[in-house]
């Protein structure tokens, strides 16, 4: 078993990425962008709660081995539905895959969450478009939901129909941003103490941003209601997984309330991954503990080009991040 390095230097980059509106492939998507040398960029792919800015410090931090492209799923942070929406994670995928296809170059792909399950699709089907593909507690399948799960018991409720789901919904609606902002946190972090105020504050300002925006709640809701029944009735992702050939890192907290780390192992072998489990760390271990993710994308990027990663998908031994959600002095 080996280490990660934890330690890299600073985020150079203290707020969210300059954003733009980028029209590929018949997909308009907005785009925070950060610069970088070129060469292969990376495009970042958030989850089901989250936006580009959810890439702000691991993208400053993968600065200087490329540029970052971090899209806004449509619908989500300042991307538009798309003409005809389709919230389901295929549908997604399906939105990616264009846009990085009128890109016209191969990216290094990372995704979490949702966004993980959208990377896994592509690049299993386009694998041309994707150098390296990097999963952060990707949303494959896990069939067990349960209000012991999350921070607060009223955020599963909420989905149910009738006055109990319509209740749930009044009170959540009730909360201030702050307050949502901090019970994302509680559910989506292992160790929710170590959030800055200034990241707490900043992800409140754009809840309330999004709150404003007519089409956010319906792709919230109907993304994250699809992302359900897939789970339920498929069709699965695993057989995607199977198919992928590119090189592959997995990264999952072992604190994850989310999606089980018990599915990382199976996640990693399908893939011909490697495995990086983080441990004190929850469902988004790219914004907990952005130094050991930065340290294990840059190992692998390197191993990559410099021919180090083998065929069947790298060594295919478990790498532990040591303490990693805290920053060496």
């Amino acid at each position: 078993m080996t280490d990660v390095a934890t330690r890299l230097d600073p985020a150079p980059y203290a707020g969210p990425w300059p954003g733009r509106e980028i029209t590929a492939g018949g997909v308009t998507l907005h785009v925070r962008e950060t610069p970088g040398p070129d060469g292969t960029p990376a495009v970042y792919v958030h989850g089901l709660a989250g936006s580009a800015t959810n890439w702000t410090d691991l993208a400053g931090l993968l600065a200087p081995h490329a540029a970052g492209m971090a899209i806004d799923l449509p619908g989500f942070g300042r991307s538009r539905p798309l003409a005809v929406p389709d919230w389901t994670p295929s549908g997604h995928a399906d939105a990616v895959l264009c846009f990085l296809a009128g890109l016209g170059r191969r990216v290094h792909l990372l995704g979490n969450s949702l966004g993980g399950l959208v990377a896994l699709s592509v690049a299993a089907r386009r694998p041309e478009l994707v150098a390296t593909l990097t999963l952060v507690s990707p949303a494959v399948p896990d069939r067990r939901p349960s209000p012991r799960r999350l921070a607060d018991p009223r955020m599963l409720l909420a989905a149910l129909p009738g006055p109990i789901g319509k209740r749930a919904r009044a009170e959540l609606g009730g909360l201030t941003a702050l307050e949502r902002a901090a019970q994302l946190v509680g559910i989506c972090f292992g160790d929710p103490s170590v959030v800055p105020e200034h990241r707490l504050r900043e992800l409140a300002a754009e809840l309330e941003e999004r709150a404003r925006l007519p089409w956010a709640y319906t792709a919230h809701q109907e993304t994250g209601r699809q992302l359900l029944i897939s789970w339920l009735r498929g069709p699965s992702p695993w057989p995607l997984a199977a198919r992928i050939r590119v090189p592959t890192l997995v990264v999952w907290g072992e604190q994850d309330r989310l999606v089980s780390p018990s599915l990382a192992r199976r996640t990693a072998a399908l893939t011909r991954g490697r495995l990086v489990m983080l441990p004190g760390v929850g469902h988004v271990g790219h914004i907990e503990a952005p130094h050991a993710v930065a340290a294990a994308v840059t190992r692998m990027w390197q191993d990559v080009a410099a021919g180090r990663w083998e065929e069947s998908g790298g060594d295919g031994t478990l790498t532990l991040a040591k303490n990693a959600g805290q920053k060496e002095p």
